[in-house]
């Protein structure tokens, strides 16, 4: 896969996660996904549409979306409930924003936007379909994430 398509997305992703909780992020080997089961229990889901199509996710495990939402509303979470569906979209809102910056800066009509939130253990992320789902994991303090990317015509 193009890293001019990867990059943007990925360097957004680590820089708001950066900004909205203050985490340090190691990224790890990229890898081909084997399947669209979702790693963690919450994933933001977007669309890319331009001179490319494709779709983005970025996964959370259960431990570190707990950290993340409990530094934003400056409270202890502990269940993934509503209003921490409602935190990852909205992350999920800024990396996509971000994203579609970097890749206009990199010369790319290319647009993001959230399509959904999906919840729940062994969750289906919805890529789209003939289409190989890169992986890069993530690692922080906090736990794991995955942000996963596919491109139907790269």
């Amino acid at each position: 896969m193009d890293v001019g398509l990867v990059n943007p997305f990925l360097s957004a992703t680590v820089d708001i996660l950066s900004k909205v909780a203050n985490i340090t992020t190691d990224v790890q080997k990229p890898f081909v996904k084997s399947n669209l089961e979702g790693t963690g229990v919450i994933s933001g889901l977007v669309t890319l549409k331009g001179n490319h199509t494709g779709t983005g996710a970025v996964t959370f495990s259960r431990n570190c979306i707990l950290l993340i939402v409990s530094k934003m509303f400056g409270e202890t979470i502990t269940e993934v409930d509503d209003d921490v569906k409602d935190a990852v979209g909205e992350i999920t809102n800024m990396i996509s924003g971000m994203a579609t910056q970097l890749y206009e800066q990199n010369g790319l009509a290319l647009k993001t936007a959230l399509d959904q939130v999906l919840v729940g253990e062994k969750h289906t992320i919805p890529h789209l379909p003939e289409c190989s789902v890169l992986g890069i994991p993530i690692k922080t303090d906090m736990g794991d994430i995955l942000v996963e990317l596919c491109f139907k015509d790269v």
